[in-house]
């Protein structure tokens, strides 16, 4: 039988079970979106949890010394100077203080920051820049906030605010920037300011200790062997011991969390493939069946064909091909339905983590896996059954009743 001949009789015999095929494929349709939700949802997630860290936080490591003896920059510096392996060390400083717009008052955390952590932290801004060293130096009234904060305090977060002031503590700051980040987890009447670092500690806190310090390796820098060698020079300069009585040291690289949401990830994946594969077997299952069933009921048209010529290659193949159109079918209506699926519940999880602009994310390879399991799933199911039908007897089929 030519292609055409077979897909033609294809057509016309489900066509003919239309409601049967439908009920089918379901098992196929829920497992294959399962898949195909899950995986764009958490692909979604991962790629914005990634754009907010930035492309190189991979080569960010943080410092935290805690003990009798608070951490300052002449700290830092000495950290810089005889740890080989960094671009720079920094540090950051936290404080709270209200904050007011023209038209609205709230609480501010404001975090106090050297120029360079901009370029550390990978920041995008959606308006307006950073500020540079050199201001930051003057102790600058130059303020950056992101867009949730911009909502918060101008009541959309596409308002228009570089130039403008606001109000923090008793000074006015003009703000010079606006990142695209949206401070996921913060609710309520609540904004997040960047200052320069001397701003901070000359006109809010009164004192210049640091809070949270990090470095950024150099590029090709082995990062594990880094924060060992940190680690080390860090806990002799304080003279902290491995037990902690009198202080300690904590050393995190950005890589070792990277990998860790990238493995919890997965093995959510992974998880949500193996709940779907049961989905799959199932109708898979149903496959069988319904191949079974259409056997039986064409036993006849089976020895007809035969008697006319029809080889068991011919039957074999156009059985087969039945089964796996039913699975193609199934597994592009569950590809839409799981997309479409996976675009509602990235509305309801980014209002519950407070992300904008949550989306899910679908690669070539997930849809071409899919295809891949509906194609073998056809294959897998109706073989039996094709088989079935290209071993009857032609003369026992036309007898048939």
């Amino acid at each position: 039988m030519r292609t055409r001949d077979i897909l033609h009789e294809t057509w016309s015999a489900l066509d003919a079970n239309r409601g049967r095929s439908a009920l089918t494929v379901l098992g196929i349709v829920i497992g294959i979106a399962a898949v195909i939700a899950m995986t764009s949802l958490i692909g979604g997630v991962r790629q914005s949890l990634m754009g907010e860290l930035g492309l190189d936080q991979a080569r960010l490591i943080y410092i935290w010394i805690w003990g009798e003896r608070p951490m300052t920059f002449d700290d830092i510096e000495r950290i810089e100077r005889n740890v080989p392996g960094y671009d720079f060390v920094t540090g950051t400083t936290w404080a709270n203080a209200q904050v007011s717009s023209d038209t609205k008052q709230v609480d501010g955390q404001i975090q106090g920051v050297k120029g360079v952590y901009f370029q550390a932290m990978g920041t995008r801004f959606a308006q307006g820049r950073g500020f540079t060293d050199a201001e930051e130096a003057s102790g600058a009234l130059m303020a950056v906030m992101d867009q949730g904060s911009v909502r918060t305090l101008f009541g959309s977060s596409d308002e228009q605010v570089v130039g403008r002031t606001i109000k923090v503590g008793n000074d006015q700051y003009t703000i010079v920037g606006v990142t695209e980040s949206q401070n996921m987890g913060r609710g309520g009447d609540y904004v997040q300011l960047y200052l320069p670092f001397t701003t901070v500690t000359n006109r809010i806190t009164g004192w210049e200790y640091i809070d949270q310090c990090f470095g950024f390796a150099s590029e090709d820098t082995d990062i594990d062997q880094l924060v060992e060698r940190t680690k080390n020079y860090v806990m002799s300069y304080y003279g902290y011991t491995e037990d902690g009585d009198n202080g300690g040291v904590e050393i995190q690289s950005m890589k070792a969390q990277i990998e860790m949401v990238n493995s919890t990830m997965a093995s959510f994946s992974l998880l949500m493939s193996a709940i779907a594969g049961i989905s799959l077997l199932v109708g898979g299952i149903g496959i069988m069946n319904m191949m079974l069933t259409n056997v039986t009921e064409r036993i006849r048209e089976i020895g007809l064909r035969k008697a006319l010529g029809a080889r068991a290659s011919d039957i074999t193949k156009q059985f087969l091909v039945e089964s796996i159109f039913l699975c193609l079918a199934g597994g592009i209506i569950g590809i839409v339905v799981g997309y479409l699926s996976a675009l509602l519940l990235s509305g309801v999880a980014g209002s519950l983590m407070e992300v904008e602009g949550l989306r899910p994310v679908i690669d070539v390879q997930t849809v071409l896996l899919a295809t891949g399991i509906c194609v073998g799933i056809g294959i897998l199911f109706g073989y039996g059954p094709a088989r079935r039908a290209a071993k009857l007897d032609p003369v026992e089929s036309l007898h048939y009743q």
